[in-house]
């Protein structure tokens, strides 16, 4: 296996080096950068797997291409890091490549995997995993985008509700491939959604707690926009029929929680996406 995470200053290239080795499996640690270096390496060595970030990996297939260094002994590959899109999954497919992708971060190890099936990322079985409202640390119900909670009972670090700042969701039923630990989407974003109107910042946090004082709301949404060059906020409220002055007691303590005068606008339950976003900044600043 050919081992293109880092081995300084992050945990990611010792995790997989010695989850590899677990198995018997040799490593080859390349670590990170030295293209050339790791492409002739990759022609001497011919190893059988890459592990790594994707697009390290379209680098060296680029690379090794135009270069004329064999690269095809690598006909399987374990990728994470960053976000793996099906267009860059098809393409290492058409060149020979199988691509499976995990996910996890340096503080907690791995928190889910892909299997060959490919439908979602199953749960590892050490951890406890939420899926919460960004800014409210409150669950949401199965199928709904929320931020990535974890708790790892390890007793040498143990982490108690360990907010990733990652977005994803639960997946419904076990995965056709055997695995019955819970699903979730894989990586859906981030959760950090602050932004700044007026020259005052808005937090997830606030939005949640506006929305706390109407029990009448199921759901919100703040979008952000811009009209003439002047900031605008509306905030969405998915509510049940059309309660008298609720608008107006809104919009009295969205300016009391965020000092800014913010329009209010009721719609249907159901009818806001499921995106997991609190708040949706529109501007664009071209």
């Amino acid at each position: 296996m050919h081992n293109t995470f880092s081995y300084h200053l992050t945990p990611a290239g010792k995790m997989m080096e010695s989850a590899a080795r677990a198995i018997g499996c040799p490593v080859f640690a390349g670590g990170i950068g030295n293209t050339e270096l790791q492409l002739a390496a990759i022609g001497h060595i011919r190893p059988a797997a890459y592990v790594g970030t994707p697009s390290f990996l379209k680098i060296l297939l680029d690379k090794g291409k135009k270069t004329g260094t064999d690269t095809s002994s690598i006909t399987k590959a374990g990728v994470g890091g960053e976000a793996l899109p099906p267009s860059l999954r098809n393409e290492f497919k058409d060149r020979g490549v199988s691509v499976l992708q995990s996910y996890g971060t340096a503080d907690l190890g791995l928190i889910a995997y892909e299997s060959e099936v490919l439908e979602g990322m199953i749960l590892d079985e050490e951890i406890i995993v939420e899926i919460v409202r960004p800014g409210s640390g409150d669950p949401v119900a199965d199928g709904e985008v929320g931020e990535v909670i974890v708790t790892l009972l390890n007793p040498l670090y143990p982490l108690i509700r360990f907010a990733t700042g990652d977005m994803s969701a639960v997946m419904a039923g076990a995965s056709p491939c055997g695995r019955t630990n819970t699903r979730i989407k894989g990586w859906m974003g981030r959760a950090d959604q602050t932004t700044k109107v007026k020259g005052m910042f808005i937090h997830p946090g606030q939005i949640n707690d506006v929305a706390a004082r109407h029990p009448e709301i199921s759901k919100v949404r703040l979008v952000v926009s811009q009209k003439n060059a002047q900031d605008v906020m509306t905030l969405n409220c998915e509510v049940g029929g059309q309660p008298a002055d609720l608008s107006s007691a809104i919009s009295e303590s969205l300016q009391t929680v965020c000092k800014v005068r913010g329009q209010v606008a009721i719609v249907e339950p159901g009818s806001l996406p499921n995106d997991g976003k609190v708040i949706d900044d529109t501007r664009t600043y071209e």
